[in-house]
């Protein structure tokens, strides 16, 4: 229940408590505190065995904690009947994000950054290209026409 509380927090939390409620009526104040958890946990099992007996035989394997989305979702995932398990460990984000960012930036040797005509000559990419000759032709080095009405 009380997991995440570190042992100084414990001890914060027990001179806060002495400090507003005093010495003597502490002990009064802590024995309300655990009689009233224990008839909260009596009427959250009688409302289980409630909801079992309501369900029938064929569920009185059901557990309350399967119905957290986070325990379903890895019960069912144990059983790994779609074979997820070989897809995931086929599957290496930090290798496949290493190559996406080489061949982004250009580190990547296998494929050329350049891009290259089928007869192994660079294509100038800065340079428009003229649709009515062959790709392999070299591109003259002229400007295309400057349009005012454009701009």
């Amino acid at each position: 229940m009380f997991n995440d509380i570190g042992p100084l927090e414990l001890v914060t939390l027990i001179v806060l408590a002495v400090l507003v409620f005093g010495p003597d009526k502490l002990p009064k104040f802590i024995q309300d505190v655990t009689r009233t958890i224990r008839k909260i946990r009596e009427f959250s099992d009688s409302a289980k065995q409630d909801i079992r007996s309501e369900l029938g035989p064929e569920f009185k394997d059901f557990e309350f904690e399967d119905l957290n989305p986070k325990t379903f979702l890895r019960k069912q995932l144990a059983n790994d009947e779609l074979g997820l398990q070989e897809i995931r460990s086929g599957f290496d984000l930090k290798r496949e994000m290493s190559d996406l960012t080489d061949s982004v930036n250009g580190h990547d040797t296998a494929v050329p950054a350049v891009p290259q005509t089928p007869s192994g000559g660079r294509i100038d990419m800065t340079k428009r290209p003229d649709l009515t000759k062959r790709p392999d032709t070299p591109v003259p080095d002229e400007r295309p026409p400057f349009d005012a009405d454009a701009t």
